[in-house]
């Protein structure tokens, strides 16, 4: 039986997997869901949901300093505390603009180890990975783009991120709900939005345009995409969340076959 995934073979990469979810169930594969690939920047969704369960437990708190002066722990975490991409160098005051930031993440995971005592990347095995069941994901370096998965796990973190089990739904919120409103800035690859909307954790659609979710996702669809390219977006409005890996970087032709293919399975499955 045909689907919009069957698209995912015209898409010039060696090695493409996916997978549909409606109401938290999986009703759509294509490609080998246990084949573990680099998920690049989609490990910020892990990351964060893990510094939201360190808060939760008290570890430290959200609106704590971190970075930049005048920086916090929730600047961060939703791309708002001034510093680039990936160096240490602050391009505007926090708060201001909406700076996609490797280095903002990076500082998360060593607040984190610092105020726990745990290396990240075994909090984020013990606190996320293991009580989700993601046994073939691994943090293999940096918090910000280093995860490997597949498709099989990244199902049960779509899962998670629509129905929270590890956090109180009102920390959860914190990743999938704006942050710092009304903020301008650059959607990689994508050009410049205003606003930028952002979640503390994951990228919200909101008004962007051109997006990668397609041009039917409602504002409230949330996500993140990897420049290994790789994606997993909700869409809350329809109860439908997809996830999918390849083996090509991030480049024109992600731009080209995202979107239509995000509509497509909207259609099918909405």
């Amino acid at each position: 039986m045909t689907g919009p995934l069957d698209a995912l073979d015209d898409w010039g990469a060696a090695f493409t997997a996916g997978a549909v979810l409606r109401g938290g169930v999986v009703v759509a594969r294509h490609g080998d869901p246990e084949r573990v690939v680099r998920i690049a920047s989609i490990t910020k969704l892990v990351t964060a949901w893990a510094v939201l369960l360190a808060t939760e437990e008290g570890a430290f708190g959200l609106d704590d300093p971190l970075g930049p002066p005048g920086s916090t722990v929730r600047h961060l975490l939703a791309h708002a505390g001034g510093l680039d991409f990936d160096s240490d160098r602050v391009l505007a005051p926090p708060g201001t603009r909406r700076i996609y930031s490797n280095t903002g993440y990076e500082l998360l995971g060593a607040h984190l180890t610092d105020r726990t005592g745990i290396a990240v990347a075994e909090y984020l095995a013990d606190g996320v990975l293991g009580p989700l069941g993601m046994v073939r994901s691994e943090l293999r370096g940096s918090c910000a783009a280093h995860l490997v998965s597949c498709v099989e796990d990244l199902t049960l973190l779509a899962c998670e991120l629509r129905s929270p089990t590890l956090l109180h739904p009102s920390t959860a919120a914190v990743a999938t709900t704006l942050q710092f409103p009304g903020l301008a800035g650059v959607l990689p690859g994508w050009g410049r939005q205003d606003p930028c909307d952002w979640a503390g954790g994951a990228e919200l659609r909101g008004a962007k345009s051109p997006h990668w979710t397609g041009a039917t996702a409602p504002p409230t669809t949330f996500g993140h995409f990897g420049g290994s390219g790789t994606f997993l977006w909700v869409d809350p409005v329809a109860d439908v969340a997809c996830v999918v890996l390849t083996d090509r970087g991030f480049g024109d032709w992600a731009v080209a076959a995202w979107p239509p293919l995000s509509d497509a399975v909207r259609a099918a499955y909405g």
